[in-house]
């Protein structure tokens, strides 16, 4: 060995052996203390360290005079950037009767005083306590009930004073709505904030009197409870035992959307299958899937509700051309009012269009100009047929038009293709003359062939007049897509259809709450729409324009890592009040524990959770979820092949 590599050895254990007799030095005190604590202002303290932080420390003054479960001091737990100590001591028997004794004789006294002055009021209250120090004598002389001594102390953490001050006001704002005071340890906050290190050290002594059962109101040990008033039962509360009552479109929610996250057989389509069923037959939600690996037909069939199959051999065509009337309120008046919104449909259009140029090879030849080309032919196939904002422009206006009752019913125009599109685009290039656009037209009229009919192309499903149209009051429609080529047909299929979904099925909605049904529209295996940016705006869009309209957008993934690292799909979530995990895979559960905020209690239990339990987040609220569908309903969810063959036989 080298000279110079003995020296850099040497070195080393040098440095571990004074890092050794560094440590055996200082006491935990000095290894955990912060470099400096300026102790010189009497009402706050300040903490010098990496970042300077303020510490006002309090303590409990007065509570009310019973205290009932739940905790008593959850505000004071729940507020920010809080440490809080409770120091409890039990009351030794002996001690404890002849304090009691001595509180009886003197309430007793002083209830003789008031009576002999004629003050019924103070009479009456002494001889109520009176009969319950008595009676808390009478249990504790029982061995049914004991006297504790508490003191509570906390200390408010942040980065400037003026934060200080106005959070100091704010905590005792909200405890007082408990009945319990809370004041700044004056004077007194460096033995304060010693009282709230974990040394056991109380050098405060603000002591405050607990019996047994007013104890237990301190402690921070609830579990938390999530569901609402109405809605259907979707599990059990695993730490309660209590069903929990999910109602999608409860007031209390921001919005109506719902991510599901789980590995491979956690159970993610049994919960949703149990879910649209429940709300189906209880609530009268209607509900729309877009079924990626066809697990949703029998739930239809159970349902009495409508399967359509989309695969190359098919002879269901549904037009990516579509576009229906909406309502919208008018801004001044408030009246609602038909439109029909063709810069919209043109924008959707065109970004299903770009999807399919760029393929599956995702193709960079795609840019700002052939996106150009691509929207002008779609606003021209619109324009040759006379498609604009009025309504009446989708009908044909002739004598065919015919009256049913007092109803007025129309024919609709033939709607543009893809084929007729792809022809249009055909006589452009022939036109052409602008060198800088060539390419461009040559591009596209390569790769777009495949889509189209007219061509034998070997992907032309959705080149066509629609074959089928979604249906009102249909209870559940389910469109399966998984005969599809699963790389690039399917993932293209979903964005096709959530938009045809979106102005056939969300679109009919009315924006006034009160008309407006009550639908859902879920997408299995979001995460193959992913990679491809603009299937992924078509989605963020929909999830923040599905409120308005009253529906909910159910997102059903395998793989939150493929979310965590798409900054575009970020808008899906922040758009999801209610979010449901089931069991993760250990790869998958550092992303989720980081996004969300999970507690290392919750991260753990996640990864070796049974299947059918999970973590349920309701805004702010959450619950560890069992869901348990059953025996009759088992029969249409399960998904499990091997336990569906054993049931048959």
């Amino acid at each position: 060995m080298s000279k110079k590599k003995l020296r850099e050895q040497e070195d080393l254990e040098n440095q571990h052996k004074e890092e050794v007799r560094f440590l055996k030095r200082k006491t935990l005190k000095e290894i955990i203390a912060p470099s400096g604590i300026d102790a010189s202002n009497i009402d706050h303290l300040e903490i010098i360290s990496n970042a300077k932080r303020y510490a006002r420390s309090f303590f409990v003054s007065s509570l009310p005079r019973m205290a009932t479960f739940p905790e008593i001091f959850r505000d004071l737990y729940m507020f920010g950037d809080v440490n809080t100590s409770i120091y409890i001591n039990p009351v030794k028997e002996d001690r404890s009767q002849n304090e009691l004794n001595r509180a009886i004789n003197e309430l007793e006294t002083e209830r003789i005083v008031a009576a002999d002055r004629g003050n019924i009021n103070r009479e009456s209250t002494l001889s109520q306590k009176r009969f319950e120090a008595e009676e808390l004598r009478d249990q504790i002389a029982a061995g049914f009930n004991k006297l504790f001594e508490a003191s509570v102390i906390s200390t408010l953490f942040t980065y400037n004073l003026e934060d200080l001050d106005r959070y100091t006001k704010m905590l005792a704002s909200e405890m007082s709505k408990n009945l319990v005071g809370i004041k700044t340890a004056w004077g007194m906050q460096e033995e304060a904030f010693q009282s709230n290190l974990p040394l056991a050290n109380d050098k405060v002594k603000k002591i405050h009197t607990f019996d047994r059962n007013s104890m237990g109101t301190v402690f921070p040990f609830t579990t938390s409870e999530v569901g609402h008033p109405t809605g259907v039962p979707i599990g059990f509360n695993k730490q309660t035992g209590t069903p929990v009552l999910f109602d999608n479109f409860h007031s209390s929610l921001t919005n109506y959307n719902m991510v599901i996250f789980a590995k491979s057989g956690a159970g993610k389509s049994v919960t949703m299958k149990t879910l649209i069923s429940r709300s189906s037959v209880l609530m009268g939600i209607e509900s729309l899937a877009l079924d990626a690996e066809g697990e949703y037909t029998i739930v239809a069939e159970a349902l009495g509700g409508i399967n359509v199959v989309i695969s190359p051999t098919s002879k269901t065509v549904i037009n990516l051309f579509d576009v229906e009337t909406e309502t919208v309120k008018d801004e001044i008046t408030g009246k609602e009012r038909m439109v029909v919104n063709i810069e919209n449909k043109v924008e959707d259009v065109t970004q299903a269009l770009v999807t399919m140029a760029k393929g599956s090879t995702k193709s960079d030849e795609v840019n700002e100009l052939t996106k150009q080309i691509i929207a002008e032919i779609i606003y021209e196939e619109y324009a040759a047929l006379g498609i604009n904002s009025n309504p009446n422009s989708l009908y044909i206006q002739d004598s065919n038009n015919y009256m049913t009752g007092n109803e007025l019913y129309k024919k609709k125009k033939p709607m543009p293709t893809i084929g007729s599109w792809y022809k249009r685009l055909v006589k452009k290039a022939e036109e052409n003359t602008n060198k800088n656009y060539e390419y461009h037209y040559s591009y596209l009229l390569k790769v777009m062939k495949q889509y189209v009919r007219a061509y034998d192309g070997q992907m032309a499903y959705f080149d066509g007049q629609s074959t089928f149209d979604l249906l009102d009051d249909a209870p559940f429609i389910n469109i399966d897509i998984s005969q599809l080529e699963e790389r690039f047909a399917r993932p293209l299929a979903q964005q096709i259809l959530l938009s045809w979904i979106w102005e056939k099925y969300v679109k009919k909605n009315s924006e006034d709450r009160k008309k407006a049904k009550r639908k859902r529209v879920l997408v299995d295996e979001a995460w193959m729409l992913l990679p491809y940016p603009e299937a992924v705006d078509f989605l963020n869009k929909m999830a923040r324009r599905a409120r308005k309209r009253n529906v909910s957008l159910a997102i059903i993934s395998q793989r939150f890592q493929d979310f965590y690292e798409k900054p575009e799909a970020q808008a899906v979530l922040t758009s999801s009040d209610t979010k449901l995990f089931l069991a993760q895979d250990k790869s998958e559960i550092q992303y989720l524990k980081e996004v969300f905020k999970l507690s290392e209690g919750e991260a753990g239990f996640l990864v070796t959770c049974q299947r059918g339990e999970g973590l349920l987040k309701v805004g702010a609220e959450t619950c560890i979820l069992k869901i348990m569908p059953t025996k009759k309903e088992f029969e249409f969810v399960e998904t499990n092949l091997n336990k569906i063959a054993k049931e048959q036989n």
